[in-house]
């Protein structure tokens, strides 16, 4: 998803570059803003992924301190790394749909002149 996002950002920035026609603008706009719903469901998506994998990770972290085995510590161990590569991941999406709104914002503003 992140390597679509900077692939997608990659184009819209070359494509400004161009002198691009009005009709040519609204036709990108149209597009870009497609790819902007397309990345906002996935984030929101991830989003309710990261907030389960966190959830269970403070259960386990609970189930592990008040019965201390083997098992529960590993399972929370699992569960910790798992959360830190979601947050991560997410960051970067965010990052990516935050970046994408300001390139939308830049269509519009060469849509104006």
């Amino acid at each position: 998803m992140i390597a679509y996002l900077k692939e997608h950002e990659n184009y819209v920035k070359k494509m400004l570059e161009k002198n691009l026609s009005r009709s040519e603008l609204q036709s990108l706009l149209t597009h870009h803003n497609k790819q902007i719903q397309w990345m906002q469901h996935e984030r929101l998506a991830h989003l309710i992924v990261m907030l389960f994998v966190c959830l269970f990770m403070l259960l386990s972290l609970g189930f592990a301190v008040m019965n201390t085995s083997i098992a529960t510590i590993v399972l929370t161990a699992f569960l910790l790394v798992l959360s830190v590569a979601y947050i991560i991941h997410y960051y970067r999406l965010e990052n990516g749909v935050q970046r994408c709104y300001l390139l939308s914002g830049e269509i519009k503003k060469r849509m104006e002149l």
